[in-house]
């Protein structure tokens, strides 16, 4: 691990001012960044600490959402009976990633800022355009069971690794940040980025910008929604496929629906067409695979992870059918 600065922030300017340097990262539950810097992965020459800023809280919006604070901590937002109550996508989400241990320490801003679990993002010796840009992906054409299978682009084939972040897109939620030059709102399904030319760029944060929240809408489908999660074992281990689906059903219809898939491309994957094919119909397998196949059109394996589509499929038409649950037939 190299040397590097230390300060902690007292206020929201304080660490802004602090992070606006060249190679500065915020640390809070640290249980993502301080294992990269283990790794040798990230390198930062600065560190600001922001566990005292006043962050923790989850929060009542106006408008009848829930504003979770960026450091409230995983366990305490999955546990929250409001977000049980109101949001049950969310905290199941959560509960299905890492393990208790790390739920207690990990933070909301923390969660969607985590950087992909690639075997080659974290071996030093081997090529990947994420961690050293321009050295090649070493995934394709290598070890690639856990890869990404839409939106992936000839430099990466990662995943990102959050399930927190699955129920987020699905619930249309908003990102507050605030950063040099200002505060700003981005919604969530603008939050994370393709791969595309610029595969290390996870996210549209610019330089010294801090998550201070994120708001969860008034609609969190509580009588309908469900996340699915396929992984390799029970616990502590990252989605080879996950589904969030949120569904607002009225006299026996579908009358708006939301599909949100992880561990399938660099962010949790949605295409509202897909959705759209459920709107004003009654639930029906028949349906929920017309759209899991508009969900997944385009789809690329590449060889170890050729599995995956039809895994996604079964999983797609598993979470929709769960969350209509005693309206279906």
């Amino acid at each position: 691990m190299m040397r590097f600065a230390y300060s902690r922030a007292t206020d929201i300017a304080e660490a802004v001012r602090n992070a606006d340097v060249a190679g500065a990262r915020y640390v809070a539950g640290g249980t993502n960044l301080v294992d990269l810097m283990k790794y040798d992965v990230e390198q930062p020459t600065a560190l600001v600490d922001i566990n005292a800023l006043n962050l923790h809280a989850i929060t009542e919006l106006a408008g009848g959402g829930l504003r979770l604070g960026a450091l409230a901590t995983n366990a305490d937002t999955a546990y929250d009976p409001r977000v049980q109550a109101r949001y049950p996508l969310v905290a199941s989400a959560i509960l299905a990633g890492a393990s208790a241990q790390l739920r207690n320490a990990a933070t909301n801003g923390g969660n969607i800022n985590q950087r992909t679990r690639c075997y080659y993002f974290y071996d030093t010796a081997t090529p990947c355009n994420k961690r050293a840009p321009g050295s090649g992906c070493g995934a394709i054409g290598g070890f690639n069971r856990i890869h990404a299978i839409l939106g992936t682009s000839e430099h990466c084939i990662a995943t990102h690794p959050s399930d927190l972040c699955v129920a987020l897109a699905a619930l249309e939620a908003e990102v507050q940040v605030t950063g040099p030059e200002g505060e700003r709102v981005i919604p969530f399904a603008d939050y994370h980025r393709l791969p595309g030319d610029e595969p290390w760029r996870d996210n549209v944060l610019r330089p010294g910008e801090l998550v201070t929240g994120i708001d969860l809408p008034s609609e969190g489908f509580a009588q309908h929604s469900t996340y699915l999660k396929l992984r390799d074992r029970q616990s502590y281990a990252f989605a080879l496929v996950s589904a969030a689906v949120a569904m607002r059903i009225e006299n026996g219809v579908i009358a708006e629906a939301r599909i949100a898939l992880g561990g399938v491309a660099h962010k949790p994957w949605r295409r509202v067409e897909a959705e759209a094919l459920l709107a004003g119909q009654a639930p029906d397998v028949l349906l929920f695979g017309r759209a899991a196949d508009a969900l997944l059109a385009g789809a690329q394996t590449f060889g170890g992870n050729d599995f995956k589509p039809d895994l996604a499929r079964r999983t797609i038409i598993r979470a929709c059918q769960d969350a209509v649950g005693s309206w279906f037939e």
